[in-house]
């Protein structure tokens, strides 16, 4: 089976329609799918549910797709560095599902091993409980959250094999490995693409098993969402 695609627009051919679910790896600018997003905003699709951290910034990453208007709910964790995010939200032109950040990853995980639903206690006694089930296990309620799985995930890796096994970099690992589990179809944008056998069984984190088309793009932008300096003596 040919995994590795000649550029985004031919890895995702085939995969686009409107009101579908995209799950998109990273963390605010860190470890997102950059070309792949920009793939999606120039195939038009629209009406799309985005599964993913947070929403990019304005003008880059996800944030690209709200520019267009073609995202119409996304299920997130934090949001708060995306303004276009929250003008299209309070003008009520943008649904949004709020997730414990740690629920969010836990659902998405839960999706991808095939598990429909799970209980935690994160969120008992507050709006995130409201119509969920509450339950009583050993004298404690836990809410009832469930597994989520996308039409579509689009994840980012530091390095792949043609075989479709992935290797992640430090903290660009983030959501990417359990997106990559819960996709019906999964599609890697790579940095470094190197020959089967190549990458020591040891270090691979997602097996080629959940990723059925890879891009290369190396040397890709990497932004700083929040650059933090010392003044010069």
């Amino acid at each position: 089976m040919r995994k590795v695609y000649r550029d985004a627009v031919e890895a995702l051919a085939g995969l686009l329609r409107d009101d579908m679910v995209i799950m998109s790896g990273g963390f605010g600018l860190c470890g997102i799918p950059d070309t792949l997003i920009d793939a999606v905003r120039a195939s038009g699709v629209k009406g799309l549910t985005v599964i993913s951290n947070n929403a990019g910034v304005d003008g880059a990453g996800l944030g690209l797709l709200l520019e267009t208007r073609q995202i119409r709910k996304m299920i997130s964790s934090y949001v708060g560095e995306n303004k276009l995010f929250a003008q299209q939200y309070l003008a009520g032109e943008l649904e949004l599902e709020f997730n414990p950040q740690g629920t969010l990853a836990e659902r998405i995980r839960a999706g991808g091993a095939g598990i429909p639903a799970f209980f935690t206690r994160t969120g008992v006694g507050t709006i995130i409980a409201d119509g969920k089930d509450v339950r009583e296990f050993d004298g404690e309620s836990y809410v009832m959250e469930r597994g989520l799985v996308a039409d579509v995930a689009l994840v980012h890796a530091w390095k792949a094999d043609a075989e479709g096994n992935l290797v992640y970099r430090k903290t660009a690992r983030n959501f990417n490995p359990m997106m990559a589990t819960a996709g019906r179809v999964t599609v890697a944008e790579v940095e470094h693409l190197v020959e089967p056998g190549e990458i020591e069984a040891d270090h691979v984190v997602t097996p080629g098993v959940y990723v059925q088309r890879i891009v290369h793009v190396p040397d890709p932008a990497k932004r700083i969402e929040q650059r933090t300096t010392r003044p010069r003596p």
